[in-house]
């Protein structure tokens, strides 16, 4: 892991729907948490701070992951619960952003046969499994801040080789924007997934052989955080 989309469907209806920037709290210094701890298999490269709880502390296999500074390697464990800890901000962020009126998506999938590019906003959707496959554009509308949430009341799943990327953002520099994934059950990313924002997810997720993700975190509110290559 690296820290760290039949016609073109364009949704602009959800620009009334506005994302606004998710507030992470003290979680934002967070790569990767893990509630029921993290398990790494190979050379995962982290940059940011990775942990699971202190009520389950276990962080397997670094190395041969390698957690780069600034970021910290937390081997005890963080506070699991309650405002001002990594956890309960984790949780704070993942209401606040459930809780924001989206465009509703229904069933839609993500990519290839379904939706292709979409514009920034809040989108819902209502499907047992959320499945991106191929290339998912977001098109930030000539922002550098531009926001994107996702709502999967489920499970979210990327097929093999599946990709999110950011266009037409505003003049040259950092994008300030932000995505969020907010996802009710488990995430699964599939091998060599290229992935952007921050997955919330209630219960484990895993990052299958070369996926990576930019731009954002890995956090599991209630289960583990398992990472391969």
């Amino acid at each position: 892991m690296s820290m760290l989309v039949v016609g073109l469907v364009l949704s602009w209806l959800a620009v009334s729907a506005r994302a606004g920037i998710i507030d992470y709290g003290t979680a934002g210094a967070f790569a990767v948490l893990g509630e029921a701890g993290v398990t790494n298999t190979g050379p995962s490269l982290i940059y940011g701070s990775l942990a699971g709880s202190t009520g389950t502390p276990a962080v397997t296999g670094f190395p041969p992951g390698t957690v780069f500074a600034p970021g910290v390697l937390y081997t005890t464990g963080v506070a699991n619960s309650g405002p001002g800890t990594p956890f309960g901000d984790a949780s704070a962020a993942s209401i606040s952003a459930d809780g924001l009126s989206g465009f509703n998506e229904g069933t839609a999938s993500l990519g290839t046969g379904g939706l292709l590019s979409l514009g920034a906003g809040v989108y819902s959707f209502t499907s047992d499994t959320v499945l991106l496959n191929g290339l998912l554009t977001l098109d930030a509308g000539g922002s550098d801040n531009a926001s994107w949430v996702f709502q999967i009341p489920f499970a979210l799943t990327t097929a093999s080789a599946s990709s999110v990327e950011v266009v037409d953002t505003g003049s040259p520099g950092l994008f300030t924007g932000s995505i969020t994934w907010v996802v009710g059950s488990q995430a699964t990313l599939g091998t060599t997934t290229t992935f952007l924002g921050t997955i919330i997810s209630g219960t484990a997720s895993v990052l299958q052989s070369g996926a990576t993700v930019g731009c954002g975190r890995v956090i599991s509110l209630t289960a583990g955080v398992t990472l391969d290559a």
